[in-house]
């Protein structure tokens, strides 16, 4: 392999080395003694430099081997919240591209954990203005784990529900709304509860539009209605009589027609 001619080429570099060491040290003069000295010197240095290549690549080993450990407790902490099944890693492959892969299947799960509660937050705010607005109960859900799809998906649906409601509950409050001020109108009547008050000054958005406020303006429309029903045959009543007294005195029809206005 290629590695192995460039260690066979690092060895022959070193051999080359040492050669021409030991031809300077002759031609120089310098004694047996001493060449020995100085050759063992260079092993040193030789020997030290190595032992530090190797020695970070082991640490460097021993953190990969580290962070295999810490991801696998991680994904197993991960698969668990997210109610996942086990992550199964490839047992041939080699400790960098374990390493690679469990690293990464951490930063996905990571991503979905943070995803699903960030969903499960926006979920609970809509939950909690809706809940404000129709005088319901919040989702039952705990807060403190991580929901798991079909719990998200239940609250969404739930949801969902509650702004159906809210947009049914809204234009029945409206369109009764617009009848009640109508009826008001028509007879005179000016609101005398804090009900009333509130159904026909309170700003459309800010009415409470609970099951109960719903029933009490269908209550207050068909009071209303009742009243008009009650002064129309009043009225009719009235009418009838005025007709039966002019036929009566024999009123001309010309004065009936000045007074038919009213």
């Amino acid at each position: 392999t290629l590695s192995e001619v460039l260690a066979a080429e690092a060895a022959s570099c070193l051999n080359r080395a040492m050669a021409a060491l030991r031809d300077i040290w002759e031609e120089i003069g310098i004694p047996e003694e001493q060449r020995l000295e100085r050759t063992d010197v260079v092993k040193k240095h030789i020997k030290s430099l190595l032992d530090m290549m190797v020695a970070e690549e082991e640490s460097l080993k021993e953190r990969l081997l580290k962070s295999i450990a810490l991801c696998r407790k991680e994904l197993d902490t991960l698969c668990r919240e997210l109610q996942l099944g086990p992550f199964e890693t490839e047992e041939e492959s080699t400790i960098l591209q374990m390493e690679k892969n469990l690293r990464t299947r951490v930063e996905v799960l990571q991503k979905q954990k943070r995803d699903r509660k960030q969903e499960l937050k926006a979920l609970q705010e809509q939950d909690r203005d809706l809940c404000d607005i129709l005088c319901t109960s919040l989702f039952s859900i705990d807060s403190g784990s991580v929901p798991s799809l079909e719990d998200l998906d239940r609250y969404r649906r739930h949801v969902a529900s509650l702004n159906t409601l809210k947009e049914q509950r809204r234009e029945e409050f409206v369109s009764n709304k617009r009848q009640i001020i109508l009826l008001m109108e028509e007879l005179d009547h000016t609101p005398d509860t804090s009900f009333e008050r509130d159904v026909v000054c309170e700003d459309e958005e800010a009415f409470c539009l609970s099951e109960d406020n719903i029933v009490a303006l269908q209550n207050l429309l068909q009071q209303l209605e009742a009243r008009r029903a009650l002064n129309e045959a009043v009225c009719a009543e009235l009418r009838a009589r005025i007709i039966a007294l002019w036929e009566r005195l024999q009123i001309p029809e010309e004065e009936r027609e000045s007074s038919a206005v009213h």
